[in-house]
């Protein structure tokens, strides 16, 4: 702590500074005030930790834009949005321009920032002009007339099982184009790594759900125990704030095991012995998670206050304060941890992801392809999301395969099944948590498609294994057939067609 600043926990108390409130300095390293208190408006504070830091980092552009023209924040004009986007979307001397989707995003900010600082009083009128349109259910909603006309709805990427299977090994294990381990190789977490990732791509986890688990959230493997395992994902650290059922596939379960009985045992034995745990501000010291159906984390303070909070509704922050009594002292109840032992933050595995895509652009792009061509594909790109997108296509293929081959059902007989039960896009929407567009399927026929699917899952046989290498042929088909999903198999041979 700096000299002089020892109180400052006590002073941020006093002017209500949260963790994860936004400070914007200008350039002449100046606080802006009115920015301080939009940082810990109820509007600001209520959103995502993602839309958080979306926001703070696309509302200092606009900021830097205005500041270049001499004008503050709370002096723009309509034209100054107009001329702002016309230099991030279209202009030539622009070299990193954005796309549509981009622009929107950081449109949002800025009309939050506005619809703010109107309603509190401290700007006479919105420099973003609006619109009314009709939403999808009828309703008149107000949207900025800049929203863009080629934004694309989402950045759907693919990757087969037989490609993430390679992506894993290049790009986490440290595997060179011949299948063996580089010389040198360190694999720091690697375990840890590895496991994350199969997590994601065998359960459809998002990457706020999977990286904000607990040890005792994980299902457990089990003797006699079938290719799937079932958990919940707490409603908090949903998009959409409800709580669902998710499954993970027996193989990424035990990597996780692994995982905690390794390199995480061993990150949490070295913090024990540095007295890292000792020296943390605050500390929550787990007791006991109730029975019943809303069941409660019990914990007690540092200060010896016994606090309860329904396990549905821990925060993040909140999940990453709790540790346990372990046989050498407090352990963390945050299932991810980083070398130091501390909880790893989701966002940090985008960093993760980078550098395995790094490696594998290195390692698999024969050099006289290396960024010059275009239409030839020979690593893969991966990222968090796209291991939900390849699930969901995994499973729609997969589950359509075991209704069709493992069932041997006739035409009549599958559309009689799709009739009482719902079809594999039906059960696919289902594990992905997605809204459903119609009221009596989403409120009555999801507990069916649950059942359903266990029942397949159960049912199917034992030698069928997730990621089911024997169905590769069936996704290098669909590769073929298809547009963005990304197939390369172990000779580095792109897809037949330009599909990448």
């Amino acid at each position: 702590m700096l000299a002089g600043w020892e109180d400052l926990p006590a002073r941020e108390d006093e002017v209500g500074v949260q963790a994860g409130d936004p400070i914007f300095l200008s350039p002449d390293y100046q606080v802006d005030p009115l920015l301080g208190l939009y940082g810990q408006s109820r509007v600001f504070r209520k959103y995502t930790v993602e839309t958080k830091r979306n926001y703070a980092t696309d509302i200092p552009l606009l900021l830097t834009f205005l500041w270049s023209r001499g004008r503050t924040w709370t002096e723009a004009t309509p034209k100054d949005l107009n001329d702002f986007e016309n230099w991030r979307r279209f202009a030539v001397s622009n070299p990193q321009r954005i796309g549509g989707s981009k622009w929107d995003r950081e449109l949002a900010a800025f009309a939050s920032l506005y619809s703010w600082a109107k309603k509190a009083g401290h700007l006479t009128r919105n420099p973003i002009l609006m619109k009314q349109v009709t939403g999808i259910n009828g309703e008149v909603l107000s949207v900025p007339e800049q929203k863009a006309d080629d934004a694309r709805p989402s950045n759907v990427h693919w990757l087969t099982p037989r490609t993430w299977r390679r992506w894993i090994d290049v790009g986490l294990r440290g595997h060179t184009r011949e299948g063996i381990v580089e010389p040198g190789w360190v694999g720091r977490l690697e375990d840890r790594n590895v496991a994350f990732v199969r997590m994601l791509v065998s359960s459809g986890l998002r990457l706020g759900e999977g990286g904000s688990l607990l040890t005792f959230e994980v299902p457990k493997r089990r003797l006699g125990g079938g290719r799937y395992y079932r958990g919940k994902v707490a409603s908090e650290v949903t998009r959409s704030k409800k709580q669902r059922t998710y499954y993970v596939a027996s193989e990424a379960i035990g990597d996780v095991e692994s995982y905690v009985a390794s390199s995480r045992a061993w990150a949490v034995r070295r913090a024990q012995k540095a007295g890292r745990y000792d020296r943390l501000p605050e500390m929550w010291m787990f007791l006991e998670v109730t029975r019943g159906l809303k069941p409660k984390v019990r914990w007690c303070d540092q200060d010896g206050v016994i606090g309860e909070r329904e396990l549905n509704l821990l925060s993040r922050e909140e999940r990453m304060l709790l540790f346990k009594e372990g046989p050498h002292g407090p352990e963390p109840l945050w299932l991810w941890l980083n070398e130091r032992g501390l909880p790893f933050a989701p966002e940090s595995w985008e960093n993760v992801f980078r550098t395995a895509n790094e490696r594998c652009e290195r390692i698999l792009t024969p050099p006289e392809h290396l960024r010059e061509d275009p239409h030839q594909v020979f690593a893969p790109y991966a990222t968090p999301h796209s291991a939900r997108h390849s699930f969901a296509l995994f499973m729609l293929v997969v589950l359509n395969y075991l209704m069709d081959q493992r069932y041997g059902l006739s035409p009549e007989e599958r559309r009689d099944f799709r009739m009482l039960y719902g079809d594999p896009w039906f059960m696919v929407q289902n594990l992905l948590g997605h809204a459903s567009r119609d009221t009596t399927i989403k409120h009555y026929l999801a507990p069916v498609a649950d059942l359903q699917l266990r029942a397949m899952l159960a049912t199917a046989e034992d030698r069928i294994e997730a990621p089911m290498p024997e169905m590769d042929a069936v996704f290098a088909r669909v590769a073929r057939e298809s547009e963005g999903i990304q197939d390369i198999d172990a000779r580095l041979q792109p897809p037949a067609g330009g599909a990448a």
